[in-house]
């Protein structure tokens, strides 16, 4: 008998699995390598939103757990996925200037907005109306993050390696029976595939579907990353990321002609070098109606839970989120009513 299983091994399915590994706890983690939104994502543990210049929903509580979280799962992988990356913003107008100074007088965003504008970043990204660096900013590779703790899973063998069959689950009297696997609790981590899923599918859950190019660029030597309408970060040698675009109607997980020619456009404005697209990937971020993530109890099925919907900033809410349901779970501690999927029973949950 396990304590947990955990379907997905996405960034939702991989910090409760550490968290649980840390407190003791006996679980398996079923993974079909499906969570593409979160091997695709760019990785930025950003606090401030940069399109608004406004404070990301509880970044300033999130980041320091977020940091001192993976930088726990290195020392314990003997890994190294995280590091310092600056990010700066490109303004288009003295209007955009201005703004930047007022959120920057806000208490609570001002210990991440640098009011020393810089006029360049790189000779090969012009910028009119100067530069403005965010602070407290760090980077993930989310692909190697996932892959390192799906290795160390296998070693253990805790890691299954197959598409879970929820019509195989069979609920009983002290938890559940999967196949051969018995177990207390269950956390479904599906990510999108949620929909799928026929205890949570009644939850509103939205695709977002975002896309990345991969360009060469042998002349542009960037080592920061750069925000404009898009953005651009280093990925190694002449490799740089671009990205990301948003569409909330095409539902497919193949990246598409057109996000390409967006993205390519859009970088032609920004960078001033001759590059080559070598590679591009998309997934399909698990969003909300209400931009808030969905995790709790089933309604009925008291050993059911859910933790997903954390749409394009899994990076930085992913570790404070696993901790506030694992403290639900073990020690009875409320969830913050703006996460709890409780908020959608009344309206969306219907009895089988």
């Amino acid at each position: 008998m396990k304590d947990y299983i955990i379907v997905g091994a996405g960034l939702s399915g991989t910090c409760l699995a550490y968290r649980l590994e840390k407190a003791g706890k006996s679980f398996v983690v079923f993974d079909d390598d499906s969570q593409e939104a979160s091997k695709v994502a760019g990785g930025f543990m950003n606090p401030v939103i940069l399109k608004r210049f406004t404070l990301a929903w509880k970044a300033d509580e999130q980041l320091e757990k977020a940091y001192t979280f993976y930088k726990d799962m290195e020392a314990h992988l003997k890994k190294t996925f995280l590091g310092p990356l600056e990010v700066y913003r490109r303004f288009s107008s003295i209007e955009e200037q201005n703004n930047w100074f007022a959120a920057a007088d806000k208490p609570k965003i001002a210990p991440f907005l640098d009011t020393k504008l810089v006029a360049s970043v790189n000779k090969h990204i012009p910028g009119k109306f100067s530069f403005g660096k965010v602070l407290k900013t760090s980077r993930i590779d989310p692909r190697y993050l996932l892959e390192s703790y799906s290795e160390h899973l296998q070693e253990k063998g805790w890691l299954v390696q197959e598409t879970f069959d929820h019509d195989a689950l069979q609920l009983t009297t002290s938890g559940v029976q999967y196949k051969n696997i018995g177990a207390k609790k269950v956390i479904f981590c599906e990510g999108f595939g949620i929909q799928k899923n026929s205890y949570f599918s009644y939850l509103p859950l939205r695709g977002n579907k975002g896309e990345y190019i991969i360009i060469k660029a042998p002349g542009l030597d960037l080592e920061v990353g750069v925000k404009s309408s898009i953005f651009i970060f280093p990925a190694g040698g002449d490799h740089y990321a671009v990205g990301a675009t948003y569409s909330n109607t095409d539902k497919t997980p193949e990246p598409t002609q057109a996000a390409r020619e967006e993205l390519v456009e859009k970088l032609k404005d920004l960078i001033k070098t001759d590059f080559e697209v070598v590679d591009q990937v998309a997934g399909l971020r698990p969003s909300t109606i209400d931009r808030r993530p969905m995790v709790g109890q089933h309604p009925d099925h008291k050993n059911l839970y859910t933790c997903n919907g954390f749409g394009s900033r899994g990076i930085l809410i992913a570790p404070s989120i696993s901790e506030e349901l694992i403290d639900f779970i073990e020690e009875g501690k409320e969830l913050d009513p703006e996460i709890d999927i409780s908020r959608f029973t009344r309206k969306w949950y219907k009895k089988a």
